[in-house]
């Protein structure tokens, strides 16, 4: 394999799961030790493979100490410039703890932010208050990181269009040069969704709208470019790794519930943390034999602010140009050059375009 892929490892121990969040975590730390030794093997399986973005999500990835993390990279053969990052809950570290992340080799932080605003924090169950976030994005910068993203949620129990700009207008005086603002998902197995309380609460659908531009056009105002649906980045600082899922490139994940795509094979391990230890390597389900077809790959490159290159597809260009007039007379899409490009607005309804755009039969 000549091209680099990515590496993506999941870390699923949380101090404690969020009500919201559907992600395969567990709370049974004292796995920790023999999970990492089983990552170690998985990588050493496939040695062969060079890498140049590693991503460790979770879970809370911030539970590891500096020295498994620097264990972990050894085994992993990656470029000199790869980008590396850690998923941390801001309330599971602190300025010594980040500086020896830097130390251990990774150069990129994502923080759990959420919310600025505590009544907000306090519903969706974080362990940390808007003081512990700020302070942990301060102390990844004085700590020598530059590549600082921040997560953000939009659309939760409770929230309008004063809190979030409380939240943003927060989040835009720390250095933060990547910014994720997801739009909450009712999962169907998890706590929220059998709280009749939580879901009486969460704002229509009008409202999370306007919550989604208002988002948009105030990062936009501070230097954020939408390079994505849900992602804002300073010029340079997008996230290398998920650009690859965006745009069918290989990855490898590892441990349970990670997902893989190698070669046009899609394929994912179990979401079971005791067969993932105690296997000599991972065991794999293929749940797509021939993925990145053209339609997998014009949805995710929809997505994409960059949008989709008809001139990468000439045997569908003329039907989906035909396809994007009436939603480029409604504001929803433009074409730039022989791209087409969801706009802000069709973000909102991004599904429903897509699916009109590839409408080619």
């Amino acid at each position: 394999m000549s091209k680099p892929i990515g590496i993506y490892i999941h870390i699923p121990f949380c101090k404690r799961k969020c009500p919201y969040c559907d992600f395969y975590s567990i709370t049974n730390k004292m796995l920790i030790d023999d999970y990492v030794k089983a990552v170690i093997r998985n990588l050493e399986s496939i040695s062969d493979m060079k890498a140049d973005t590693v991503y460790f999500g979770g879970g809370t990835p911030s539970l590891l100490t500096s020295s498994q993390f620097k264990e972990i990279l050894s085994r992993i053969n990656y470029t000199s410039n790869a980008e590396i990052t850690i998923e941390c809950n801001p309330k599971t570290v602190d300025k010594e703890e980040i500086y020896s992340y830097r130390c251990a080799g990774i150069n990129r932080l994502s923080l759990g932010v959420q919310s600025l605003s505590n009544n907000e924090l306090t519903t969706l169950g974080r362990i940390h208050n808007s003081a512990d976030a700020e302070l942990a994005v301060n102390s990844a910068k004085s700590a020598g990181f530059d590549n600082i993203s921040a997560d953000i949620m939009l659309g939760i129990s409770g929230q309008t269009l004063d809190s979030i700009d409380e939240t943003l207008e927060k989040l835009l005086l720390l250095p933060v040069t990547h910014i994720s603002a997801y739009m909450l998902k009712i999962e169907e197995n998890t706590p929220y969704y059998s709280d009749s309380k939580i879901l009486s609460s969460l704002p229509d659908e009008d409202t999370v709208a306007e919550i989604y531009l208002r988002t948009v056009k105030k990062l936009s105002e501070y230097g954020y470019h939408q390079y994505e649906i849900s992602n804002f980045a300073k010029q340079g600082y997008e996230c290398k790794h998920n650009l690859k899922y965006w745009r069918c490139e290989d990855y490898y994940g590892i441990g349970p519930s990670a997902h893989s795509c190698i070669n046009g094979k899609r394929f994912a391990v179990e979401r079971d943390i005791e067969k993932f230890i105690f296997s000599p390597v991972q065991k794999t389900i293929i749940i797509e034999e021939n993925s990145c077809d053209f339609f997998e790959q014009a949805m995710l490159r929809l997505r994409l602010s960059e949008g989709l290159d008809l001139s990468l597809f000439p045997e569908y260009a003329e039907k989906i140009v035909r396809n994007a007039q009436p939603l480029v007379n409604s504001g929803l899409v433009r074409q730039k050059d022989n791209s087409i490009i969801i706009t802000p607005d069709g973000y909102i309804v991004s599904n429903e375009i897509i699916c009109r755009l590839l409408d080619i039969k």
